[in-house]
Order: structure tokens, then sequence, then C-alpha cells
């Protein structure tokens, strides 16, 4: 039995039975992923990966996320599995700068200064 991040590595792309196969072992949270790079909502910065979801946007770090669903359930969320597959696929956005800077932080959050 082959393991699919080698069978994507390999590949290097993503052809329609590894799709098939990313949906049949990850299901819902799989198709989420594969929805994320279809659309190029999959961004790398200096300092993070990030994810531009449906509700919001979500910063990966290794096997770290900062949605719900990995916070409440762990594992493997959707967000993680798209940042997993742009690194062995070379599907992401790139941006050259930190997205520390991107996000209006201080500007928000003025009473914790």
């Amino acid at each position: 039995m082959s393991d699919l991040w080698t069978d994507i590595e390999q590949a290097g792309t993503l052809t329609e039975p590894l799709r098939a196969a990313v949906v049949k072992q990850y299901r819902n949270r799989g198709v989420r992923a594969l929805e994320a790079l279809d659309e190029q909502r999959v961004q790398k910065y200096l300092d993070f990966w990030v994810v531009v979801g449906t509700r919001d946007t979500y910063i990966v770090d290794e096997d770290f996320c900062t949605c719900n669903d990995f916070i409440y359930r762990g594992g493997s969320c959707c967000h993680i599995l798209a940042v997993r597959i742009a690194q062995l696929t070379g599907i992401f956005q790139e941006y050259a700068r930190w997205y520390i800077d991107e996000r209006p932080f201080y500007a928000n959050n003025q009473q914790y200064l």
C-alpha cells in the first residue's frame, strides 16, 4: 500500500486519482482542502502559511492551525491539509513579506498595549 503524501510528492501535482485519494482518506476536510488550493487561498509568507477560509483567515504553522476545528478537535484540519499539499505541489501564492505586518493587530487591540 502506498502512502498518499509520498504519492503526491512524487507526482508534484494533483492528478485526479490523487484528488480522489485525498477525499477518500480525509472526507469533508479533504474536499475543503482541495477547494482552498483550487481557489488559490493558500498563501506562504516569510513567517507563516495562511489559508483564507470561508469565515476567517487562518494561520498554519507546521501541525498547528488557528481554526476552531483544530483547537477543539485536534488532528489535521482542512487548512493543515491544504498547506501540506501546497508544500508538496507548489500550489500556493507566495509573498516576500511578514504576515505579522499584514494584520492590523495594534489598531484593533489598543486596550492590550
